[in-house]
């Protein structure tokens, strides 16, 4: 059985090595996911994959069904879940195309259906949430980069705000104040989701561009594109050598 699945983000709408064996149409109680899973073999191993966005990225961070993803992916027999997101670096540390293993997460976000937990429920539940990514699985990405030669920064807290605009400069400013390192638009409720669920989940997050006032001149859609061409591909090698060594 399938035990790991990949969730493409913006960048990663498809794994162009990934020998596919079938789509599969699901529907859950929340509704449908983003697009079919994708049951493949990589470098050998079968995993699944799941664009986040859709199949033609037509589906904004804030109007994704993250409960239809993760529930989908629990039912489909997933223990562990490797999420790509594309970021803008807050801190200088993080520059364009630079590889980010986050250990901890801000949820900026509002309106999102952000738990399981919200009807038909015996009684309240609570998950614990105090270190919001699998450390197994995030020790397991570290090593594999380490493996593929590809540095990386292994430590950072993720800023999850609402899109599907950009930040103010002043929102970015708040964001380093409150101790963020890189902003993103899809890590939350992803994260808590795959949580409630007993699921292992951790995030390899591409710096995309500098955050809003961080840089020179405007984000434009011209350098996201050519840094997450840049970044994916060592995403790409660091996903294939976990693979073989979780397998």
């Amino acid at each position: 059985m399938t035990s790991i699945a990949i969730i493409g983000g913006t960048g990663l709408t498809k794994l162009t090595d990934l020998s596919i064996v079938r789509r599969e149409v699901h529907v859950s109680r929340y509704g449908e996911p983003s697009a079919p899973l994708i049951r493949g073999t990589l470098g050998g191993v079968e995993v699944l994959f799941l664009p986040r966005h859709g199949a033609g990225h037509t589906i904004p961070p804030h109007k994704v069904n993250y409960r239809a993803n993760i529930s989908v992916l629990h039912d489909a027999g997933i223990q562990k879940v490797v999420a790509i997101n594309a970021v803008g670096g807050i801190a200088n540390t993080m520059k364009p195309q630079t590889i980010v293993i986050p250990d901890q997460i801000i949820d900026y976000t509002w309106s999102r259906s952000h738990t399981f937990f919200d009807e038909g429920l015996e009684g309240v539940t609570h998950i614990d949430f105090t270190e919001p990514y699998c450390e197994e699985l995030r020790l397991e990405i570290l090593k594999a980069a380490a493996d593929s030669n590809i540095d990386i920064i292994g430590s950072a807290t993720y800023a999850a705000t609402q899109g599907p605009r950009f930040e103010t400069s002043a929102e970015v400013d708040r964001l380093e104040k409150d101790g963020c390192h890189i902003v993103g638009m899809t890590g939350m409720p992803e994260a808590a989701l795959a949580r409630e669920l007993g699921m292992c989940y951790a995030s390899v997050a591409v710096v995309a561009n500098k955050a809003a006032g961080r840089g020179e001149g405007e984000i434009t859609l011209k350098d996201i594109e050519s840094n997450l061409k840049g970044g994916m591909g060592k995403v790409k090698q660091i996903i294939e050598s976990l693979i073989q060594s979780v397998s």
